[in-house]
Parts: C-alpha cells; sequence; structure tokens
C-alpha cells in the first residue's frame, strides 16, 4: 500500500479564509486561460491556446462543487469547443457589459457577489473584480486590476494561473486533499 501525499501547495490561511465561501468563479478568456495572445487565420478564424493544467483544475472545481463561469469580451469558435470539453455551461461571451452578464449567472445559481471570485486582466474586468469575494489577476495584468486584486498568481495567464487559483479554491474548501489522493492511487 502506497503511503498517502501530502499536499505541497500552501496558501496564506487570511487567502484561505476569504475564499472559503466561494461557490462560483468568473474566468475571463484572453490573458486569464489564454496568454492573451490573438491568432487569427487567413479566414479570419480566431485560434486559441489553451493549458491543460487549467482545463484540470477547472473539472475538479466542478467535482467539488463550485461552479466555473465564462465572461469574456469575446466569442469564436475556438473557445466554444473547449468550454464544451471541459463540461462549462455558465458563459456570457461576446460582452462588453461584464457586470450585468455576471449577476445573471449569479441569479440563475441563486448566489450573490459574496459567494463569488473573479479572475481578470484588464480594466473590462475591473467591475467583477471590485464585486467578488475573491479578487484574482495574472502577475501579467494592467496595474489598475493589480490593484484591486486580493491575489497575483505565481504562474502566468494561459499556463497555469487559473489551475493555481482552482488548487486555492479546492485547498479552502477541503476538496484538495482528497482529489489529490484518489489522484494518485
Amino acid at each position: 500500500m502506497l503511503p498517502p501525499l501530502r499536499p505541497e501547495l500552501n496558501f496564506p490561511p487570511a487567502l484561505l479564509l476569504r475564499a472559503q465561501p466561494v461557490r462560483v468563479v468568473f474566468f475571463d478568456v484572453d490573458g486569464v486561460l489564454t496568454d492573451g495572445g490573438l491568432y487569427f487565420h487567413e479566414t479570419g478564424e480566431t485560434l486559441k491556446r489553451f493549458h491543460t493544467l487549467d482545463g484540470h483544475g477547472i473539472k475538479l472545481l466542478q467535482r467539488a462543487g463550485i461552479t466555473p463561469a465564462i465572461v469574456s469580451g469575446r466569442d469564436s469558435a475556438a473557445l466554444r469547443a473547449r468550454l464544451t470539453a471541459l463540461g462549462v455551461t455558465h458563459m456570457r461571451l461576446g460582452t462588453e457589459d461584464k457586470a450585468p452578464a455576471a449577476e445573471s449567472i449569479l441569479q440563475e445559481l441563486g448566489l450573490d457577489w459574496g459567494a463569488a471570485a473573479a479572475m481578470g486582466d484588464d480594466w473590462p474586468d475591473l467591475p467583477l473584480l471590485r464585486r467578488a469575494a475573491l479578487a484574482v489577476a495574472p502577475p501579467t495584468a494592467h496595474a489598475e486590476v493589480l490593484a484591486v486584486a486580493h491575489h497575483v498568481t505565481e504562474r502566468q495567464p494561459g499556463a497555469g494561473a487559473v489551475r493555481e487559483l482552482c488548487d486555492m479554491l479546492l485547498v479552502a474548501c477541503g476538496a484538495y486533499a482528497r482529489e489529490l489522493e484518489a489522484a494518485a492511487r
């Protein structure tokens, strides 16, 4: 029999306390789930690069009962394909006015901003970040976003920044060690 794994992650206690009530997470896409680069095919189709660490983190959130939600100013076939593959059902794409879009998701879920986290990187994300109980930004975010964030990830956008937030939420709700042990069996 294998000995149990001891989790290696360590988040500040005050941050974990802030994260405990979170039941929904609003993610921006470009500059959060991706590196922020936009790749255009000659036909005009937008191509995006996503990281598997982030995708697995989103799946782990769902298993822990935390709803991932996407609120993005852009919409594309590539994005929809990725979200479908991850089982994300709460999304508002192609919207510049993000607060009402997020509020409609909160209403659908029967939640309020006290149960929400948000992760964004630029000015259109500020209304969500300022309302959410937990505001997170990647290190490449605009200065005004970094100023309102409760946590700035060590990982880069499109390269594990989303997973870092997912892991924090899993630790805060008590699901991280259980999921880790199940994966290591």
